[in-house]
């Protein structure tokens, strides 16, 4: 299961972080909304990985989105820092014991459980990316709108590649 998980977490990293370094980096709806499909790599890690794993994992994709989105350490910082809080906000919206090394899904935390999961993440990872983002240029109104849109967004997108992620109804992950 470990091997399985190990190659799973590879193949997620290699076609999240392809698909959106050459597709999604270049949406953005009305200049507001970004989707940040990526963050489904992280979301998706197996619940008995280490903190220093997951952080080690989360700061690898800041930094790779950094060197092809020309934002030098911003994803990385907001990377690490919503890997560091993704085991207790996990812990906090699905209240129930986990069995050791499942994987985060509709399946094993049930629709409301991965939703909420997945929007806490979401937001606190937008909102703390776009306001190290503004701190040129400051506009609150602006801010606001571009966090409410992407979040939006970047939310829908994991959701949907959950409900069409055949693989996790199939193995009972």
């Amino acid at each position: 299961k470990m091997i399985n998980n190990i190659v799973r977490s590879i193949v997620y990293f290699l076609i999240f972080m392809t698909l959106q370094l050459l597709v999604l980096n270049n949406i953005s709806f009305f200049r507001v909304a970004t989707p940040f499909l990526y963050l489904y790599i992280i979301l998706k890690q197996p619940t008995d990985l280490s903190r220093n794993q997951i952080v080690i994992i989360s700061f690898l994709a800041g930094v790779i989105m950094d060197l092809f989105s020309n934002t030098p350490g911003m994803h990385a910082a907001v990377c690490t820092f919503v890997g560091v809080i993704r085991e207790p906000l996990f812990h906090f919206f699905i209240g129930k014991e986990i069995s050791e090394g499942s994987i985060p899904s509709y399946r094993v935390c049930g629709f409301g459980g991965f939703f909420r999961y997945t929007l806490s993440f979401v937001v606190i990872h937008h909102t703390a990316l776009f306001i190290l983002e503004s701190l040129i240029l400051f506009d609150p109104l602006f801010l606001l709108i571009r966090i409410v849109s992407s979040v939006i967004l970047t939310t829908a997108l994991i959701l949907t590649v959950e409900a069409l992620n055949f693989e996790s109804s199939r193995s009972g992950e």
